[in-house]
């Protein structure tokens, strides 16, 4: 859009409908087949997996990362409150008592101690 006229060109139009085609035509792919399309055993298998991965990598940085650095200390309450999330679930496999557990660490330390 410029911002003298206030009227879009023609290159940011030819974006937006292309974007758009690119979209709807990704989004409506498996309706446009004309047989039904099976993923392949090993892509039901790697499925199975991604969202721990996805868990693991949002996770892992909010951990093991303070400000886009490593943490270079022990005193920061998220590595003690995980460790012990972690031990939780690994004992008795209950997603609730894991984030009961690391809370009731992290808490304390974190507004206790301000770490």
């Amino acid at each position: 859009m410029t911002a003298a006229s206030g009227t879009t060109d023609v290159w940011t139009l030819a974006v937006i409908i292309g974007l758009a085609g690119i979209s709807v035509l990704t989004r409506c792919f498996f309706f446009i087949l004309d047989r039904p399309w099976e993923l392949p055993q090993w892509a039901h298998r790697a499925l199975q997996y991604a969202p721990v991965a996805a868990l693991a990598g949002v996770l892992a940085p909010e951990i093991v990362m303070q400000g886009g650095h490593f943490i270079t200390t022990f005193h920061d309450a998220r590595v003690y409150g995980a460790a012990m999330g972690a031990l939780v679930y690994f004992w008795r496999h209950s997603v609730l008592l894991t984030i009961i557990a690391g809370m009731a660490v992290y808490l304390p330390m974190h507004l206790g101690l301000g770490w």
